[in-house]
């Protein structure tokens, strides 16, 4: 089987998966013209459809499901023979911002999904610091949030949404809200935000910023912290503002009681960015075991996110 073939097989694999083309497409890096093309090719090699679509539904056919494990069996088995006999690539160079945030956990989870993907990290604390070397090339990818950036976004780079983290409350355990079981943002306009200063990262600046400005909370930054544990100790300092931090860090054993925020819940947008003329097969790998991420109904009393992340990032 060619080169070609294998592509329409892992086409209709991830098709298969989505059954939504347009999803699908963005996978793959594909127009929805260009991925139903890939895909017609396919059925008529061989002669027989895949796929029942109709405007609103995709749905595997009998042909089609009698095809899926064979083609996931067929696709597994050539990109072992092509890891087997290619020269093993150097390791992507992958900015993850600081070893207390998601991107390093998004990485890991994309590794265990491809285990093709070999990663050399960095941690610059910031994308408006590590956007340079990306356009470079000197970083192969950066974590961020693209918005509130000091200039404006450099049109040779791409980036994609990929999560989307709550922000929990985290303070010390004998503070008085430390027996809340939830913190609106109203409740902390008495208290106030306390937050280590984030140096160069504009955008965590101005995102902090933002949420304070949007439900009126004063707001005050202290020495910049640098890794987990210095960030703990600036928390359990503040004996009454409140310190921001993500839903995933592990406060168990610190003196900190980690207290979500709802109504609205505060979402941290995450997004991978890269150099568009970077020509990386590994790369293009990471990017597509990415799974873009959605942003809230503008306007969701639920979660909260800045009115310029609603935006493209070059408005």
């Amino acid at each position: 089987m060619g080169t070609a073939d294998i592509e329409g097989l892992r086409a209709f694999l991830v098709t298969a998966e989505e059954l939504h083309f347009g999803r699908a497409g963005e996978r793959l890096f594909f127009s929805q013209q260009a991925l139903s093309k890939r895909i017609r090719r396919l059925e008529q090699a061989l002669g027989t459809a895949l796929f029942d679509r109709t405007t609103r539904t995709v749905e595997l056919t009998a042909s089609g499901r009698r095809l899926l494990p064979l083609a996931v069996e067929a696709v597994t088995a050539f990109d072992r023979a092509v890891a087997a006999i290619q020269v093993s690539e150097d390791p992507l160079r992958v900015d993850v911002y600081d070893e207390r945030f998601t991107p390093l956990r998004l990485l890991r989870e994309a590794s265990d999904r491809d285990p093709r993907l070999r990663v050399e990290l960095s941690m610059r604390q910031g994308l408006a610091v590590a956007l340079p070397a990306v356009r470079r090339q000197e970083l192969d990818a950066a974590f961020g949030r693209v918005h509130d950036l000091p200039w404006p976004w450099p049109p040779e780079l791409a980036h994609r949404l990929v999560h989307l983290e709550p922000l929990h409350a985290f303070l010390p355990e004998d503070h008085v809200l430390a027996g809340k079981s939830e913190l609106r943002p109203a409740d902390l306009r008495e208290w106030g935000i306390s937050m280590p200063d984030p140096a160069g990262a504009a955008e965590w600046r101005g995102y902090l910023t933002r949420l304070a400005e949007r439900f009126d909370v004063p707001l005050r930054f202290t020495a910049p912290a640098i890794g987990q544990g210095h960030l703990v100790d600036e928390f359990l300092r503040e004996k009454r503002a409140v310190g921001l931090g993500e839903m995933s860090i592990d406060a168990g054993g610190s003196g900190l009681r980690r207290v979500p925020i709802v109504a609205p819940t505060p979402l941290l947008p995450w997004s991978v960015v890269w150099h568009r003329r970077n020509p990386r097969p590994l790369l293009q790998t990471l990017i597509a075991t990415l799974r873009p991420a959605v942003l809230p109904a503008a306007g969701d009393p639920d979660h909260w996110i800045p009115d310029p992340d609603f935006l493209p990032v070059d408005s």
